[in-house]
């Protein structure tokens, strides 16, 4: 059995074999017991007392929404000076951002608010209005539109990580992965593309998508915490390869501690290297996508940017998936130790 693994930032899906893997498991789609499993054959062809299996550690909290903002200062206009430029189509949108009900809109709407203005400022700026404007008028157009262009990376930031729809997704309230679900939902593939779309949108002039499917790409991720339930099943596979890992160590330690004979042909063996390398392909992909939308910002929120290096970091050497990969290798190490001793 070849239990190496390759680093790839994309989906690899193992499909042969698979349904065996699941016959294996059963019907119930429980990841913590294809593992326990797993340790407790081991411990049977070692000749050992399988270990007692610990209670992986939770997930660290997301951070709260106001350790998660920037700061925007706030542009003010008096409402004649917005009226002068109602030919820019912005004097009932603003009206509508300073009501009772605008100040307390929930943060894609502000969000869809601060993207709609820029639009129609910017194109307003590149019409031929401003040529029928008085030059104070103009000169206002100008200060505006540049005023929120500059701001545009920070409103957009804080359109995304003042939602309670993204916070969700990073729910601590959440379980391991399904054995057999964990390849990224497709929806929430396409949201998050959508939400990268819209981060950038402001860069070389680059337009906005569609701001109606907001609030729906918003709800397709709220609809499951993939990230969270991602990162839970990591340091669980972790937890319990370091379990079966102390096992093996036990087995090398003792004279004659070798796997009887049959070990590259073991199916349980195989099943779970098949699950463990779809686990690796379906991290590296979705953290990969993640990436960009925390990296948007050149200077993050300092608790945004230490939960990403803690738990959404591909390379950080304490983070689940470099962890989850760290104890997979060596766990690999010594099964082949193992197999060295039983030839």
């Amino acid at each position: 059995m070849h239990w190496a693994f390759s680093k790839k930032g994309r989906l690899t899906l193992l499909i042969a074999g698979f349904s065996g893997l699941l016959t294996a498991c059963g019907n119930d789609g429980d990841s913590n017991k294809l593992l326990i499993d797993y340790q407790r054959d081991l411990a049977q062809r070692l000749d050992l007392a399988p270990p007692a299996p610990a209670r992986p550690s939770n997930i660290g909290a997301f951070p709260e929404q106001r350790e998660r903002l920037v700061s925007i200062p706030e542009t003010r206009e008096g409402m004649l000076n917005v009226f002068a430029l109602r030919e820019c189509h912005v004097t009932t949108l603003v009206a509508e951002r300073n009501s009772t009900l605008g100040r307390v809109a929930p943060a894609s709407q502000l969000w869809r608010y601060e993207l709609t203005l820029w639009q129609r400022l910017t194109d307003c700026l590149a019409s031929e209005v401003p040529e029928r404007l008085a030059k104070a008028d103009r000169e206002r157009l100008e200060r505006l539109t540049a005023t929120k262009t500059e701001q545009l990376p920070r409103a957009t930031w804080n359109g995304l990580f003042g939602s309670e729809e993204w916070a969700g997704s990073f729910s601590r309230v959440s379980s391991p992965l399904p054995v057999d679900a964990l390849s990224p939902p497709e929806a929430q593939l396409q949201s998050l593309g959508y939400l990268r779309a819209l981060m950038a949108t402001g860069e070389k002039d680059t337009p906005p998508p569609d701001l109606e499917a907001l609030e729906g790409h918003l709800h397709a991720l709220n609809q499951r915490p993939y990230t969270a339930e991602l990162l839970r099943t990591l340091t669980l596979a972790t937890q319990r390869l370091e379990e079966a890992s102390d096992l093996a160590e036990r087995a090398l330690a003792r004279h004659g501690g070798c796997l009887t004979s049959g070990l590259e042909h073991n199916a349980n063996d195989e099943h779970l290297a098949q699950w463990l390398e779809m686990l690796n392909g379906s991290a590296h992909a979705w953290l990969a996508e993640l990436g960009p939308l925390f990296d948007s910002l050149a200077s993050p929120p300092e608790a945004v940017d230490a939960y990403q290096r803690e738990w959404l970091s591909r390379h950080d050497p304490s983070a689940p998936l470099p962890a989850f990969e760290a104890a997979w290798n060596h766990h690999q190490e010594l099964r082949e130790a193992l197999a060295r001793r039983c030839r």
